[in-house]
């Protein structure tokens, strides 16, 4: 299940819900029992061994734009 951030507007308290996907939009109230809430933006790291043409790391090369034209 999805877990979402959120952030108390009344207390600066920062918070985790787990919630399902369709209740992503729904609010929250913070612990403290506040209901003033947002819910922040979270960026998400995926790391992971991806193949690349002719099995050379994916970070191979470099250039102006990574390497894959061969500049």
């Amino acid at each position: 299940m999805p877990r979402y951030e959120f952030r108390c507007r009344a207390c600066g308290d920062t918070f985790e819900v787990n919630r399902s996907m369709a209740a992503a939009a729904d609010p929250a109230t913070c612990p403290q029992g506040h209901a003033d809430t947002v819910k922040l933006l979270s960026a998400v790291a995926v790391t992971g061994r991806g193949g690349a043409a002719g099995g050379a790391p994916a970070s191979a090369g470099g250039g102006c734009c990574g390497g894959a034209c061969g500049c």
